[in-house]
C-alpha cells in the first residue's frame, strides 16, 4: 500500500541550500516587504548583517521537500494544505545555509489522497537553535 511507503519514512534530510542577499533581495521585491533588517547591509552589520525574511525560509520548505519525499505509486499532484504550527526560532542571516529535517507524524487515507502531517525543522548551519519548526500539512492526491 502506498500510505505504507510515507508512514515507514524514515527522518530525512534535505540538501543544504544558502540563503544569499541576492535571494533575500528578490523575495523582498517579490513580497514588497523591504524592511532594512532584510536589506540593509550596513546598518545590520553591528547585528551580523541582514536576515532573510521568515518567510522566505519558509517558503523553501517546498524545494526542501522534493529532496526528501519518496516516489509514491499513483500520485497525481501533491499540494500544499497548510500548517497546524509555526514558530520562527532563529533568524537567518545572508549568506547561512539552511536545511530541512522532515519526520512524517501522520498519514490520513482517504478516498483518492493521503493526507500527510510532517515534523519539519529547518536547521542553520553551525547553528545550535534552529530557522523554524512547524507542523505541515501535504495533501498527494493519487489515482483512485
Amino acid at each position: 500500500m502506498s500510505a505504507d511507503i510515507l508512514r515507514n519514512m524514515p527522518p530525512s534530510l534535505s540538501r543544504w541550500y544558502e540563503v544569499g542577499q541576492d535571494r533575500i533581495n528578490a523575495f523582498a521585491d517579490v513580497t514588497e516587504d523591504w524592511q532594512f533588517i532584510h536589506l540593509d547591509t550596513e546598518r545590520m552589520a553591528p547585528q551580523g548583517g541582514t536576515m532573510a525574511h521568515g518567510f522566505l525560509t519558509l517558503s523553501m520548505l517546498s524545494a526542501m521537500s522534493y529532496d526528501v519525499q519518496p516516489e509514491i505509486p499513483g500520485m497525481v499532484q501533491g499540494l500544499n494544505y497548510g500548517f497546524d504550527r509555526i514558530r520562527f526560532v532563529t533568524p537567518v542571516r545572508a549568506g547561512q545555509r539552511i536545511r530541512g529535517r522532515f519526520s512524517v507524524a501522520d498519514v490520513v487515507e482517504k478516498p483518492g489522497r493521503y493526507d500527510v502531517t510532517w515534523d519539519v525543522v529547518v536547521e542553520i548551519d553551525g547553528a545550535e537553535r534552529p530557522a523554524i519548526v512547524a507542523k505541515w500539512i501535504n495533501v498527494f492526491e493519487v489515482e483512485a
